[in-house]
């Protein structure tokens, strides 16, 4: 009987089983932020490259689609690790009579993988449309 109350009464080890309950959450955790800014890094690499490519549409005369095309994607960054065939870049000029305009549009899809979840992909499309002189 001394002995269980012995037992009862010790206190060592409570930290590390503490530590093995509370630190695969805490890993979990910090991967998932870790997931989470590489792909908003991409989002703000497209929106920039987006910008770009709107700068280059905007001047007179009015440049080829390929020329803005060529613009966005070198002004793309954050985006190493794309599923293959991305990011792809779509410029679309308009065939309106009355005005002009570009749509510069970017899809992104990367495969998240979360740790020993299964792997999702997850696509990111921003587009802006670009009105140019007439």
């Amino acid at each position: 009987m001394k002995r269980i109350l012995d037992i009862r009464g010790d206190n060592r080890g409570n930290a590390m089983i503490e530590m093995a309950i509370a630190l695969p959450v805490l890993i979990f955790f910090i991967y998932g932020i870790f997931e989470a800014a590489l792909l908003l890094r991409a989002s703000a690499g497209m929106q920039h490259g987006i910008g770009e490519g709107a700068r280059v549409a905007i001047v007179f005369p009015t440049p080829a689609d390929t020329a803005v095309s060529t613009k966005v994607s070198d002004a793309l960054f954050g985006m190493q690790d794309a599923t293959t065939g991305y990011p792809h870049v779509s410029v679309v000029r308009s065939t309106s009579t009355t005005h002009q305009w570009f749509t510069i549009g970017v899809v992104y899809k990367k495969d998240v993988n979360f740790l020993f979840l299964p792997t999702r992909t997850v696509t990111i499309e921003h587009t802006k449309r670009v009105y140019t002189a007439t």
